[in-house]
């Protein structure tokens, strides 16, 4: 593979803030053309990594290269090709839809600027809405103009930070396929998300807790290297039997779905020991999910002093 087909590695990246430690030597290696899936749970360091990838923050420790450029020499270079998509809805809510793309594509100086805008509202089937305000757009909607945005200036890698947060299923599921259609077409995507749905959509995950990278690789690698069994429980007294199999040495998680409750543990052993006071539950053993994973990961994983990191 070429130097040109890697577009991010990254070595030991660290940023603490007030001496916490919130991104601690974090390695990373994504190649063009691939979406990568970026999870955790709150504060875990992930908005923290990205903003060091894309030249927004410089890391005390560490060192790499974004889009062929040195994260710590060549930030203004690397955010001309980038396009970074926040959390929270960024653009200009007294502007319609069409100023809002104008305004950006002045920003990054887009040669022929009338037909690239054109193009954009077109391949995201925002043509018919060019003319609305972007303060009445509903959320899925805002999803799409912002990643319209994100995309007006033509960039290799796409930073996406939690971008669906409260937009409902259907527009979640077709801003997925509008990504894939991206990276089919060449383009690099790093994305954060909390659904497990999404996550399997990734060709390569990587899941990083309190600052420190767990876990990394496609789906089934990651579910094969957590070495969790599952089991599924039926019968009389779930309830009753949930908060002492969590108790339990051994058991990893415990959690509800349904009318059954899904149980991981370490061992057969330990699953045995921990069910046998509840000679009334039926066991059947299913495959380990993603979610019983990175539920197990964070459980695992230490706090650096609480919630908060970014």
């Amino acid at each position: 593979m070429s130097a040109a087909d890697v577009i991010i590695d990254v070595r030991g990246l660290t940023k603490s803030y007030d001496g916490r430690v919130v991104v601690d030597q974090v390695d990373m290696r994504v190649e063009r053309g691939r979406i990568y899936g970026f999870l955790g749970p709150n504060g875990s360091g992930k908005t923290t990594t990205i903003r060091m990838l894309c030249g927004l923050l410089t890391p005390d420790q560490g060192e790499g290269s974004c889009l062929g450029y040195d994260i710590r020499t060549q930030a203004r270079l690397i955010k001309r090709e980038v396009g970074y998509m926040t959390q929270k809805f960024g653009l200009y809510d007294d502007l319609s839809i069409e100023e809002n793309l104008d305004f950006f594509a002045r920003v990054y100086g887009v040669p022929q600027r009338r037909q690239r805008i054109d193009g954009t509202l077109e391949r995201l089937g925002l043509a018919s809405r060019r003319r609305q305000l972007a303060s009445s757009l509903s959320g899925g909607w805002k999803q799409r103009l912002a990643l319209a945005a994100c995309l007006i200036h033509d960039p290799q890698l796409l930073l996406l930070d939690e971008p669906t947060a409260g937009v409902d299923p259907s527009a979640r599921r077709a801003f997925w396929d509008q990504i894939h259609e991206l990276a089919d077409a060449g383009m690099t995507v790093l994305v954060s998300t909390h659904y497990m749905d999404e996550a399997e959509r990734c060709h390569e995950l990587a899941y990083i807790a309190y600052g420190k990278l767990l876990a990394r690789g496609t789906v089934d690698e990651v579910i094969a290297g957590a070495r969790l069994l599952t089991w599924s429980l039926t019968g009389p007294g779930l309830a009753a039997a949930a908060p002492v199999l969590r108790a339990a040495s051994g058991i990893r998680t415990v959690a509800p779905f349904g009318a059954t409750l899904h149980v991981a543990a370490d061992s057969v052993e330990a699953f045995e020991a921990a069910l046998a006071p509840f000679n009334t539950l039926k066991a059947v053993p299913t495959p380990a999910s993603l979610e019983d994973v990175f539920i197990a990961l964070m459980q695992d994983a230490q706090d650096n002093f609480g919630a908060g990191a970014a």
